[in-house]
C-alpha cells in the first residue's frame, strides 16, 4: 500500500561549513522544530543568519524577550556526543541518508552510535506490539532474517517484543534502532545487552540532544525517522491504536510500501494488522513478499549475504507511479505568519477540550492550513488531542 500524496519540496541542503554549535544552537531553541529549522535556512540563507533572526520572528508574534539556545548548552552536548563516541550528521553531508533528504521535516541533524554506513543501504523496517505473541515474534525473527539474508538492513525502535526479536536475528547482517530518547541513554532498561549488541554491530540513531530521556512525545517524532529511513515499512503485530499504526501512516504519508502480517481476528495484537490489510496494505506470509513489493527477487537461499544481495527487476510503471503521484507543491508560507497562527490557535484553546471543526470555523481558515499546524503544535506538547477530534491546550 503506497500513498496517494501531494510531492513535498525537498528541504534545500545547509552550507556544511558553518560551526556544528550553531546548528545545534538553532534546532535545540524553543519553539524550532525541524520543518521550521529549513524554512529559517531557506529564507536567511545559512544557520548562522537564521540564528539572528530568532529574536525578531518571536517578536513579531507576540513573545518578547525571546533567547535562542545558549551557546554553552550547544558546546555541552557536542563535548558529551564525542564522549560517548557519537558521530553527528548534519542534513546534506555526505553520511546524511539520502532516504531521509526528501522529507519536509527531515532532522537537520541525528546522533549516530556504530557503524553509519548502515544507513546508506537498502532498509526495511519491522515494527509491532511490545507484548508480542510467541508466534508474532517467532515471525519477526523470520522476516528479519529472510531479508537480512537478501540484503536488506532491518529498522526498528528498540523496543520490547516485536522490535527486539528483529533487531537480535538481523545483528549478523545489518540492523539499525532509532531511539527516542538520546543515542546514549538505555530505554528500555531491559534492552541493555541487545543496546551494546546494536552499537558494536549495527547502528543507534536519534535526533533528540544526547543525555535526554524519552518522553511520550518522542516516540512519534522517532517513528517517522524508522519509517522515512525504510524502503517498506512491514507491521507484523499490532493492536488497533498502537505506535505501529502512527509509523505505518507516518510512511503512507512518506510515499513508502506499508505492509502487515495478518493474525486472528479474535486476537486484539493482530487488530491494527488486519486494520491496514483491509484498507490496501500488502499481505505478508514471508520475507519473498515484502521484496516482491519492493520489485525483488525471492529470497536467496542461505548463505548468500549482504555482499550480494538479489538483483532488482524493474517494477511496472503503474505501480512505480502510486508511490509518489504528480501534485501542486504546497505554497511555503513565512514563519511570521505561521508562529502568528500558531498563537491564534492557543488562544483559541484552554484546558476544556474545543472540536476541532469549531475551531477552524472561529480562526476563519481553510483546514488544509490549520491542520499541519494543529500537528506541529500537538508535535511539540503544546496541544492535547482527544478522542472524537476534540483539543485543548497543554500548560
Amino acid at each position: 500500500m503506497a500513498a496517494d500524496r501531494t510531492v513535498q519540496p525537498t528541504p534545500h541542503p545547509t552550507p556544511l561549513g558553518e560551526d556544528p554549535v550553531d546548528w545545534l544552537r538553532l534546532i535545540r531553541s524553543r519553539r524550532v522544530g525541524p520543518t521550521t529549522f529549513h524554512r529559517l535556512v531557506a529564507d536567511h540563507g545559512d544557520v548562522r543568519r537564521a540564528l539572528a533572526a530568532l529574536p525578531d520572528i518571536a517578536r513579531a508574534a507576540g513573545v518578547d524577550g525571546y533567547e535562542p539556545c545558549p551557546v554553552d548548552v550547544a558546546r555541552a552536548e557536542l563535548s558529551r556526543g564525542r564522549a560517548a563516541g557519537a558521530r553527528l550528521l548534519r542534513h546534506g553531508g555526505p553520511d546524511y541518508p539520502q532516504s531521509l533528504m526528501d522529507l519536509p521535516d527531515a532532522p537537520p541533524l541525528l546522533w549516530c552510535l556504530g557503524d553509519v554506513s548502515w544507513l546508506s543501504r537498502p532498509v526495511v523496517a519491522l515494527v509491532g506490539a511490545r507484548n508480542a505473541s510467541s508466534l508474532g515474534q517467532r515471525m519477526a525473527r523470520r522476516l528479519a532474517e529472510s531479508l537480512g539474508q537478501a540484503g536488506q538492513v532491518v529498522i526498528s525502535g528498540l523496543a520490547r517484543g516485536i522490535d527486539a526479536e528483529a533487531h537480535r536475528a538481523a545483528l549478523p547482517t545489518g540492523t539499525v534502532a532509532v531511539m527516542a530518547g538520546g543515542v546514549d541513554v538505555l530505554y528500555p532498561s531491559e534492552n541493555a545487552a541487545l543496546y551494546a549488541d546494536v552499537a558494536a554491530r549495527g547502528c543507534l540513531v536519534s535526533e533528540q540532544p544526547m543525555g535526554c530521556e524519552p518522553q511520550a512525545r518522542h516516540f512519534p517524532l522517532r517513528n517517522r525517522i524508522i519509517s522515512g529511513l525504510s524502503r517498506a515499512v512491514v507491521v507484523v503485530e499490532a493492536a488497533s491504536r498502537s505506535g505501529s499504526l502512527i509509523t505505518a501512516k507516518e510512511a503512507l504519508d512518506q510515499g513508502r510500501e506499508v505492509l502487515a502480517v495478518p493474525g486472528h481476528p479474535f486476537d486484539a495484537r493482530a487488530a491494527g494488522c488486519n486494520q491496514l490489510i483491509r484498507e490496501g496494505a500488502v499481505l505478508v506470509r514471508s520475507a519473498s513478499d515484502v521484496l516482491e513489493a519492493l520489485g525483488m527477487a525471492a529470497v536467496p537461499e542461505p548463505g548468500q549475504g549482504v555482499d550480494a544481495p538479489p538483483e532488482p527487476v524493474t517494477m511496472p510503471a503503474a505501480r512505480r507511479s502510486a508511490t509518489v503521484l504528480p501534485g501542486p507543491v504546497p505554497v511555503r508560507r513565512p514563519l511570521t505568519e505561521i508562529a502568528a497562527l500558531h498563537g491564534r490557535i492557543l488562544d483559541r484553546l484552554g484546558p476544556s477540550p474545543l472540536a476541532e471543526d469549531q475551531l477552524i470555523r472561529d480562526l476563519a481558515e481553510p483546514a488544509s492550513v490549520i491542520a499541519p499546524e494543529l500537528v506541529a503544535l500537538e508535535l511539540e506538547g503544546r496541544i492535547h488531542r482527544a478522542a472524537g477530534g476534540l483539543l485543548s491546550r497543554v500548560g
